[in-house]
């Protein structure tokens, strides 16, 4: 109640943002990361209660470029709109995707253990070729136009197919290192190739300037902002089934997909 007694000063508040799970343009049944459940969370951390700072939580493995890059950009426009300060930190990984979003931040900070990295982009799937042959079947495919049977996952892969797919994947990563550099600037080790999609464990990410420092939540905000500094968590509010159904609810391949981009990272 002290904030509201006149001409006592309320301590500084930072809202506090967690980024949990997978970055997917779907709604995940409540899982994972996308712009458009995450835009009324962001909006209302920036403008609800003055707050002094926003602190981005970020366990990430990543997922979807384009979803990454709009949550990261409504992330910095309201820090420059508001004039407001953007803390990340990173627990167990910010990769891909999750390195992303760490970027919109002004500093990052990393556990010893944090992955971080990933700074690549990838294409993954599986061809079955000889398994129709093999079992008797007649796959039929008629298209309008060549390129419709692109990467077909039940015919041998074509060479032009694979040149085709790159052209499509380097202008994806030249964005992500375009906005890691406009992100990090100088920081950024100059003598190192950061944007292979190899990844760096804790002081090591610091090392190469893809973190600014080593550090945890609380003690980082209260020795930025005070003692009392009051951390105020804004989230998504999932639907009243969902709190008890949880991942039940999730579609198999989908629950498989976020599996394997964690287990990437031995998690």
């Amino acid at each position: 109640m002290r904030r509201f007694i006149p001409f006592v000063k309320s301590p500084p508040t930072v809202a506090v943002i967690r980024l949990q799970g997978a970055i997917s343009a779907g709604s995940r049944m409540g899982g994972g990361l996308n712009d458009a459940a995450l835009a009324p969370v962001i909006e209302r951390a920036f403008r609800k209660g003055k707050p002094r700072a926003v602190a981005l939580v970020i366990n990430s493995p990543g997922g979807s470029p384009v979803q990454s890059s709009l949550i990261a950009a409504r992330i910095r426009r309201l820090a420059e709109e508001r004039k407001i300060p953007v803390h990340a930190f990173v627990e167990d990984v910010a990769a891909s995707g999750g390195y992303w979003l760490a970027c919109a931040a002004d500093d990052i900070w990393v556990d010893p253990s944090s992955v971080v990295g990933s700074i690549g982009v990838i294409s993954a799937s599986f061809g079955f070729p000889e398994f129709l042959k093999h079992h008797g079947i007649e796959r039929r495919v008629h298209t309008a136009g060549a390129s419709k049977s692109f990467l077909d996952p039940f015919r041998p892969e074509r060479p032009e197919d694979v040149d085709r797919l790159r052209r499509v994947l380097e202008p994806i990563h030249e964005g992500f290192k375009d906005h890691v550099r406009a992100c990090r600037g100088a920081r950024l080790a100059a003598d190192r190739d950061l944007f292979t999609g190899d990844i760096w464990v804790g002081a090591q990410a610091v090392e190469v300037g893809l973190a600014d420092g080593t550090g945890h939540l609380v003690p980082k905000l209260k020795a930025l902002y005070g003692d009392k500094v009051r951390l105020v968590p804004h989230g998504v509010k999932k639907p009243f089934l969902q709190r008890f159904s949880g991942r039940l609810l999730s579609g198999m391949v989908e629950e498989i997909e976020e599996r394997a981009l964690w287990a990437r990272y031995g998690l």
